[in-house]
């Protein structure tokens, strides 16, 4: 009696630790995620983010005239009569995605009621808030799939995860869907739990399930790709083990449940998929360096999610070195990986697991490069999209780590601080098309008052405009509505309207200002005109025509081109 009493101690104290050590893990995750949440510059895809979060739309922005500073910051205040509805409208028409995150946002945001200061922190909050929650999360997959100190080895690769600090301070769907994924899988190991054993099923389990897929397909259209890997991972499975026809129709019945569920959004689904937005992504050239290059793209996204190391807008050396140290960290850990899983597949009762969850990580990547070399579209090229699958990669990374000694998983963890204070620092993952280094270079004669016009055929192009003009802003802290102006200026009937319309919109600025022209991408310094005629009124003068006159040796591109021009 006395014995078992110092085990049941002996337990107690170990799952006291374990759930100490969860706590910190969770903690580590957070102070990760939310550091300097706020500092790094909204891009393009956040802007947009913030447009249909804050209860806005295309028709309140303020289109082919000039404004201000002032009426800048306007755009990003919250409308407080916004509804879902009418959110859900919007991102319908003006967008390709799924309404429901912004619709959560809008109400987010709402609850915190940010001032002015801190609206960029409150619109990035709630990926962070999601991005822990998914460390929680992918801690019960591996719990349930495997055993509690799997959980806590997993939960700790998210948590240091430079891929998934990064996903957290994007103001974008990436770390809610991913929660719902490890919750979705949770569900899915235990379905098979229910179908290998043969006991009675559970259905709040398989209720469950089949709420958190179709909740994730109103969050993001790639949600498909999971519910699809999901079916295959387990439907293999079940040929393996020759299922019942019982079980075959309650898998059946429960992805019906999923399909009836989406009924309502399906026909916009239809829509957004042939809508111009989603032809960005670059079509498969013939040669055989396009063919492969996918590959390459794919195995550097596996690569940042445990390992990033300076390599963006850096010097060669630097470049060089970290890609060299990134390259002898992933074969080491890849040869540690293969030892851990040789000794996890050693143990029987955790093999149905093991098979699908890795069945489930193959099948997404085969669906990944289906679109890849089928459908002409290179998804690889955005390493944000491996959200996918990296809940599937983290709870495999997890149990292979937890059956080698800590002296091998410790130098992963450390290895991902390291990173995501890198990423934290903006030292990588850099935004989308840099707007902090197009607005320093912008910034040429701070004396002298600025314009910045961007010309748009799309909504994304008038958030990249919108995105550089919030970060020049910073430059012009005193009286900035006398020093800067914006415009933003419709070229979707060609350049020849979009000059003249700019000739019309210029601000009534005292002379001389200079003007900052953002064109299309593919424009050269020589397709901009040499001089442009402006209409220009100052302190209640008549209107009188000035000459704006392009600087040659101030062109940059980053994506997009941009021209100085000087209005004299």
């Amino acid at each position: 009696m006395k014995g078992l009493r110092v085990q049941i101690q002996q337990l107690s104290q170990r799952l006291d630790w374990h759930y100490v050590g969860l706590a910190a893990v969770l903690l580590l995750g957070a102070v990760l995620r939310f550091w300097q949440l706020d500092a790094k510059p909204l891009w393009l895809d956040e802007v947009i983010t913030a447009i249909f979060s804050l209860g806005h739309s295309q028709a309140d922005l303020p289109l082919g005239v000039a404004f201000s500073v002032s009426q800048l910051k306007q755009i990003f205040t919250l409308n407080s009569g916004a509804s879902c509805a009418q959110i859900a409208q919007t991102v319908s028409t003006e967008s390709v995605h799924p309404p429901l995150f912004f619709c959560l946002l809008y109400r987010w945001i709402s609850w915190l009621n940010p001032d002015s200061e801190n609206w960029i922190w409150a619109l990035r909050s709630l990926s962070a808030s999601m991005g822990v929650g998914a460390i929680a999360a992918i801690y019960w997959l591996n719990r349930v799939a495997f055993s509690a100190s799997a959980g806590l080895m997993a939960a700790a690769v998210m948590a240091v995860s430079p891929f998934t600090v990064y996903l957290s301070q994007e103001a974008r769907q990436y770390t809610l869907p991913m929660l719902l994924i490890s919750l979705a899988l949770t569900g899915l190991v235990q379905m098979q739990q229910d179908l290998h054993s043969r006991r009675r099923l559970r259905p709040a389990v398989w209720l469950g399930w089949v709420a958190v897929n179709s909740l994730g397909l109103y969050i993001h259209y790639f949600f498909l790709l999971v519910l699809v890997a999901q079916i295959m991972a387990l439907g293999g499975w079940m040929l393996w083990q020759r299922s019942s026809l019982r079980h075959w129709a309650a898998v059946g019945m429960a992805i019906a449940g999923i399909i009836l569920s989406y009924l309502p959004w399906l026909t916009i689904l239809v829509g957004h998929f042939s809508r111009p937005e989603t032809t960005w992504l670059s079509s498969q050239e013939a040669d055989w360096e396009s063919r492969i290059a996918p590959i390459y793209q794919a195995i550097a996204g596996w690569v940042v999610m445990v390992i990033t190391l300076p390599v963006e807008d850096q010097p060669q050396q630097i470049v060089i070195s970290s890609a060299a140290l990134m390259l002898i960290f992933m074969v080491w850990l890849v040869w540690q990986v293969r030892r851990g899983f040789n000794r996890a597949w050693s143990r029987p009762e955790i093999r149905p697991s093991l098979l699908l969850l890795a069945g489930f990580t193959l099948s997404v990547l085969v669906q990944f490069f289906a679109i890849v070399y089928i459908l002409n579209k290179d998804i690889t090229v955005v390493p944000r999209y491996n959200f996918v699958y990296y809940p599937g990669i983290c709870a495999l990374l997890g149990v292979a780590l937890v059956h080698l000694p800590f002296r091998i998983g410790l130098p992963v963890l450390l290895v991902g601080i390291l990173s995501s204070t890198l990423v934290v620092n903006d030292l990588a993952f850099h935004k989308a098309y840099y707007p902090s280094r197009i607005a320093r270079d912008m910034y040429v004669e701070p004396e002298m008052p600025l314009v910045l016009a961007t010309s748009y055929t799309s909504i994304q192009e008038i958030a990249l405009g919108l995105s550089f003009g919030l970060e020049l802003s910073k430059y012009f802290p005193d009286r900035p509505d006398e020093s800067l102006s914006f415009a933003l200026i419709d070229r979707t009937d060609g350049f020849d309207q979009a000059w003249s319309q700019l000739s019309r919109v210029v601000p009534d600025f005292p002379l001389p200002f200079n003007l900052w022209v953002i064109a299309a991408p593919g424009m050269r310094t020589d397709d901009y005109p040499s001089r442009l005629q402006i209409t220009h009124i100052a302190d209640g003068d008549r209107p009188s025509k000035i000459s704006c006159t392009v600087d040659p040796e101030e062109f940059g591109r980053i994506g997009f081109p941009y021209q100085f021009y000087r209005c004299r």
